[in-house]
């Protein structure tokens, strides 16, 4: 849980959020268990007002830049403005199943 936990602390501080959810995914995919290294995040922040989805994905990005050079394999992101998460009742899709490996 301490890859999980770097992320939340990074994004808490980085980004102000209204809303934010770290959900370990790595059991979705062929990896030994008890690891981190699949990773949906699902972010509000005011930030993000008047920015594209690239920019706040690369803001991210940079955010996490160790955890990425690290062990985290995949990062899938949900960045959303208060008003777009309202809008979309505050909902994302589940995540797919593994499509490769040994699952």
């Amino acid at each position: 849980m301490k890859i999980r936990q770097s992320i939340i602390d990074k994004l808490s501080t980085a980004l102000s959020p209204t809303h934010l959810e770290v959900v370990n995914e790595s059991h979705m995919h062929s990896v030994p268990p008890d690891s981190e290294t699949h990773f949906k995040v699902i972010a509000v922040s005011p930030l993000f007002d008047g920015k594209r989805a690239v920019a706040r994905h690369q803001m991210l990005y940079a955010l996490l830049q160790e955890e990425l050079d690290g062990e985290v394999h995949a990062l899938s992101l949900h960045t959303f403005t208060q008003q777009e998460w309202t809008k979309r009742q505050q909902q994302v899709s589940a995540s797919p199943d593994c499509a490769g490996g040994g699952k």
